[in-house]
């Protein structure tokens, strides 16, 4: 047979463009529009309803980026229109979109004259069905179209003034489209889909398949059949020109796919949170509607923070939502408050992610997740299983470990075991997409991609428009019919993630086990991107944390009255910060000034609500009083306790040496050399100096950073082949701060002033280098580092409750992967006997390399923090203007000394005026075992929550004891449920604990009562 093959796929592509796609609505007549156009930002659907609309011609120019534009259609149904068997009528409503990208530029949503939501309007989902309407054959009814800019830009990663209403002008970006009342002629609809189905596996099959070829020549049979010049009328055989294909049913062995409607919405990315609202009730509208027409149609909704603006600013929708969740149509997913980063939020942060996620859930719905849904993502800490688990859920989900550069993840299906032990059952979609179309090619790389056939036979596939929002349509659900059961094919079945994962775990049961995080190997500059935004969170995390403490403590001493609501409202501020476009800096300038107030309102507040309870629990007075709340001792003053501190120790002593200083405090000595380098740092016990010799530390260096691609984003490792090492000081001078020694440093980093305070106080264990930068470079990163004499083989880097360790060497390619890491409050690097810390204020990017030095044969183990980047996209003004960050060096630390050093850098010394000082709520036995939070419990019955965790690495024992009338103590979950915990022996007011390494456990204090 002489091969055709490619002369009948273009026929047929040119037909299906210029026949069928035209004939889908064959009858048409255009709406009459008039408008109404938003002053500034966006206002309630009532407001608008009430302005003064004029007339608005077809085809005009509209939309200076940001704006929003309301518009009135009406019209009148031509008679007959729609009573055919096979028609109906719908609207057309087309803002002047573009064909790519549906969710990152203009869309709208309709409104009926009484202020309910009908539908979105979108790209790829333009109709609106008249018996949605309800006015009969008449049409009128409001569309709020949002003049969103395409930041996107084709993927080019070049700088655009869009992401800042400031600098993104007043052109207007769209022009209107088609505007009409038209007839759906739903066989050729229904052909439509059918050819689209069956041309998209075709493409995906081998040619070398029978099958293949058996589809091509349906396709042409159709064509034949058919006539161009009346598609309506011979559409009809051409479905049965094509029904015998359609009808072949799957191998026996084909892969089964769970399919679950799905809408990945950022909670802000290149649009801020106030437009993620919106996206969120065109998105969820738009769902609602699908599941009225299939009841089989099952949808994901993964965040709980954009189901809350949806019950505070859309509550009609909501009530619908409520609706289909009790049909199990609206599924909740995931138990997160958002979706969030979990590399940077620091321990309770976690917890608090799934409290308030799970508790929001289950307050409004009565539903439970159970599986932790993270898809997009940038890596996944270690300490993520025992904290999914800790929260009653036992699946987890992502799929962005396939955007790896470089190492294939040898699994889609298995356990993740955490630090502590913990394991979870875990998928990777195959698919490879949260964004799925169900096409062929989505459905056949799902099949080839699976990792674990012959073990496994089902993996998931979410579906549906998604990072901008859009979610699933019609179209996607006939593919998703027309595939549950079709020859050469996977099995597509529609459902929720608890269908999918009830299956695989029964039918998999033999789980490989993957240890450890799981680490992007990309994306790995979001762990420096926007410093202020990192410092903001950071600064939050630990004074909410104060504030429970103060609370708690004032309430059970004083009778304060425990402010719940508004530390509520506090932390889920935050916790919407942690967004994973958000506090990994990858969002436009807008998002970041956002998040920025929404920090300094929250320090505002929580420091008026520290200052109340302070005020309560130490009484009017004049003594100062520190109130400490890190878990270990501080000025003499004991862990979660408020007395007076202890005086400080002698004066540091500080002598000029060529050109630079000796500081020494009798318990460290610094050298620090004539151009503000460290020379020297020796600790007095071991007498060891940990700079290694001839080289430094408080190495500033100031790196080229120009990522491939992802600007944000991305440290490419290729970053470190052009380096400047700013050795030369501008001035290096001597001050006295009390007793405190400091020596200011000067210099330059490219154009940028650097200020260097670096202090040794009386006492102290560590150095502090406090470094202010009026940051005005671009595409620079800029690195501060230490070059300590420790032949170390690892790393171990502060996570949530606990640390990772991870290889200095690059044996393998994973190892070499990750040339960026993540670390919060301090890294460790030792050799037996011997380490050295290095804590932070605000950094969570590190590096560690190794190298052997050929004098001496030593290892020079060298620790470098990524203080600030300045990438251009999607924010070119990033990074820029004043910050401070202040990092402390330890030498001969423990890691025990590590996670002192941490808490003591993040939470600086509070002094109160009072009348008397208050004793601590708890006293634990052994330092390794580490109270992360004091508070209330969530009901409001003023028991009090104590969380805490083995922060060491090993098996620890201690008690912890009440300092109050506890009448019993409970071991609970993260809701505060009763839960198991093993290792814990319960006493009236203590609790004897047997802890496994990290091992993560929350106690319920009751309250004696009366």
């Amino acid at each position: 047979m002489h091969d055709d093959r490619r002369l009948t796929e273009v026929r047929l592509d040119r037909f299906v463009r210029e026949r069928i796609a035209p004939a889908v609505y064959p009858r048409r007549v255009p709406l009459d529009l008039s408008s109404w156009e938003v002053p500034d930002e966006p206002v309630p659907a009532l407001e608008a309803l009430r302005q003064q609309f004029t007339p608005q011609e077809h085809g005009a120019l509209w939309g200076r980026p940001w704006s929003t534009m309301w518009l009135r259609l009406q019209g009148q149904v031509p008679d007959a229109w729609g009573t055919a068997a096979d028609t109906s009528v719908e609207i057309i409503v087309d803002l002047g979109f573009s064909t790519d990208l549906p969710g990152f530029q203009c869309e709208g949503i309709a409104w009926r004259p009484d202020g309910t939501i009908i539908k979105a309007i979108s790209p790829r989902n333009q109709y609106i069905p008249l018996k949605l309407l309800g006015s009969g054959m008449a049409v009128d009814f409001y569309v709020e179209a949002a003049a969103n800019p395409d930041l996107s830009q084709g993927w080019t990663f070049a700088a655009t003034p869009y992401g800042d209403k400031a600098t993104s002008g007043n052109e207007p970006k769209y022009r209107l489209g088609q505007m009409m009342i038209a007839e759906l002629n739903h066989t050729v609809w229904e052909l439509q889909q059918d050819i689209w189905t069956l041309n998209g596996l075709m493409h995906e099959l081998p040619m070398n398949l029978p099958r293949r070829h058996e589809i091509l020549r349906a396709l042409e049979h159709m064509l034949d059949v058919m006539d161009p010049d009346d598609v309506p009328g011979t559409a009809a055989a051409g479905r049965e020109a094509l029904a015998g294909v359609l009808s072949r049913p799957a191998y026996a062995s084909a892969h089964h796919l769970l399919a679950t409607g799905h809408a990945h919405i950022d909670s802000a990315w290149l649009w801020p949170v106030r437009e993620t609202i919106r996206k969120c009730a065109r998105t969820f509208s738009n769902v609602v509607a699908l599941m009225d027409e299939d009841p089989e149609f099952v949808f994901s909704c993964s965040s709980a923070q954009q189901l809350a603006w949806i019950k505070e600013l859309y509550p009609e929708l909501f009530g619908r939502i409520r609706e289909k969740v009790k049909t199990g149509q609206f599924v909740p997913v995931g138990g997160m408050w958002v979706e969030s980063d979990t590399n940077m939020p620091g321990g309770e942060a976690m917890a608090r992610q799934f409290l308030e996620g799970k508790s929001f859930f289950l307050d409004e719905f009565g539903v439970e997740c159970q599986e932790a849904w993270l898809p997009d993502t940038f890596g996944y800490s270690a300490a993520l299983p025992q904290i999914v688990k800790a929260a009653g859920s036992k699946w987890f989900l992502t799929q962005k470990i396939s955007w790896n550069q470089v190492n294939r993840m040898p699994h889609h299906t298995f356990n993740w075991e955490g630090i502590d032990g913990t394991r979870i059952f875990t998928h990777f979609p195959p698919v490879d997409s949260y964004n799925s179309e169900l096409s062929g090619r989505d459905l056949a790389h799902a099949e080839r991609n699976y990792r674990d056939h012959g073990r496994g036979t089902t993996s998931l596939v979410p579906f549906g428009y998604g990072d901008g929002g859009g979610g699933p349509t019609r179209e996607m659900l006939a593919a998703a019919r027309r595939t549950a059961d079709l020859e050469g094919s996977p099995r597509v079945e529609l459902g929720s993630s608890a269908d999918f994962f009830t299956r695989a775990q029964a039918e998999y049961p033999a789980l490989p086990v993957w240890v450890g995080e799981l680490y992007l190997e990309l994306h790995r500059g979001t762990y420096t991107s926007q410093a202020k935004t990192k410092l903001g969170n950071r600064r939050s995390e630990h004074l909410l944390r104060e504030a429970e403490l103060w609370c708690a403590t004032a309430a059970v001493r004083t009778g304060y009255t425990y402010p719940a609501a508004e530390l509520k409202r506090l932390w889920r501020l935050v916790l919407l910060q942690q967004f994973h476009d958000i506090l990994p800096g990858s969002s436009i300038a807008w998002v970041h000034q956002d998040a920025e107030r929404n920090y300094a309102a929250v320090a505002t507040q929580v420091e008026a609500i520290i200052a109340g309870a302070a005020g309560s629990l130490l009484g009017e007075g004049g003594t100062s009083f520190l109130l400490n709340a890190a878990p270990h001792e501080r000025s003499g003053v004991a862990a979660y306790a408020a007395d007076r501190p202890a005086p400080a120790g002698p004066p540091v002593a500080a002598q000029e040496a060529s050109g630079g200083y000796v500081l020494d405090n009798g318990v460290i000595r610094a050298v620090i050399n004539a151009d503000g380098l460290l020379d020297s740092l020796v600790d007095t016990a071991s007498g060891r100096d940990a700079i290694a010799p001839g080289q430094f530390g408080n190495l500033l260096e100031l790196h080229r950073d120009t990522p491939n691609e992802w600007d944000a984003w991305d440290i490419d490792a290729f970053y470190r082949r052009n380096v400047t090492p700013l050795t030369s000081a501008r001035s290096v001078a001597l001050e006295r701060n009390g007793g405190d020694a400091v020596v200011v440093v000067e210099r330059l980093a490219g154009t940028s002033a650097v200020t260097q305070r670096i202090s040794l106080a009386p006492g102290a264990h560590s150095l502090t280098i406090a470094t202010a930068v009026d940051w005005q470079e671009s595409e620079k990163l800029l690195k501060l580092g230490f070059a300590l004499d420790v032949r170390a083989d690892r790393s171990a880097s502060e996570t949530q409750f606990g640390h990772v360790f991870r290889p200095t060497h690059l044996n393998t390619s994973w190892e070499a992967a990750k040339f960026e890491i993540c670390a919060h409050r301090w890294i460790h690097v030792a050799e037996p006997g011997y380490g050295v810390a290095v804590s932070n204020s605000s950094t969570y990017g590190h590096d560690v390399t190794r190298t052997i030095r050929e004098d001496d044969g030593g290892t020079t183990t060298t620790v470098r923090l990524s203080l600030l980047r300045a990438p251009k996209f999607p924010d070119p003004g990033a990074d820029r203007g004043r910050h401070e960050l202040t990092v402390t060096i330890r030498p001969g630390a423990s890691i025990a000394d590590a996670v002192e050093e941490g808490y003591r850098t993040n939470l600086a010394p509070r002094l109160v005026k009072g009348a008397h000082a208050a004793e601590p709520l708890f006293t634990v036995s052994n330092p390794a075992l580490v109270i992360e939070a004091v508070k209330l419990a969530e009901d409001g019955s003023g028991d009090v929550i104590v969380r805490l965790y083995e922060s060491l690495g090993e098996r620890s024992t201690g008690r912890v004891t009440a300092g109050f009338g506890a009448s019993g103590v409970r071991t609970v979950d993260l809701l505060e449920r009763p839960a198991a915990a093993p290792g814990v022996t319960l006493h009236g007011d203590s609790a004897e604990l047997a802890l496994r390494p990290f091992q993560l456990v929350t106690l319920r204090f009751v309250l004696r009562r009366g």
